[in-house]
């Protein structure tokens, strides 16, 4: 089951954002890891935050394990990010 997920890193930026990003090999616009729907990022009033749509909680826990968490602590990101998850009814894909 496809599952939503809300990540808010306190204090964090966009520059630190795009730092994980670029480690990650992921670019602007172009394809999301193995297991990913879509996402997006925006800034908050605390922070930056992450929403994300993943083919099943399994991989997001994956990938937040191998990735998310240690390329976000080498870009100084020290602090766990507070996650909301959510039961996808259903989403939308782009058209071709």
């Amino acid at each position: 089951m496809a599952i939503a997920v809300q990540l808010d890193f306190e204090g964090a930026t966009l520059d630190q954002y795009d730092a994980v990003c670029k480690l990650m090999g992921l670019t602007p616009k172009g394809p999301g890891p193995a297991g990913a729907i879509s996402h997006f990022a925006t800034m908050t009033d605390s922070g930056l935050r992450v929403v994300d749509v993943w083919e099943s909680r399994e991989r997001f826990d994956r990938f937040a394990q191998e990735q998310i968490g240690p390329f976000s602590q080498q870009v100084g990101i020290t602090s766990q990010p507070a996650m909301q998850f959510f039961e996808v009814h259903n989403y939308f894909t782009p058209g071709g």
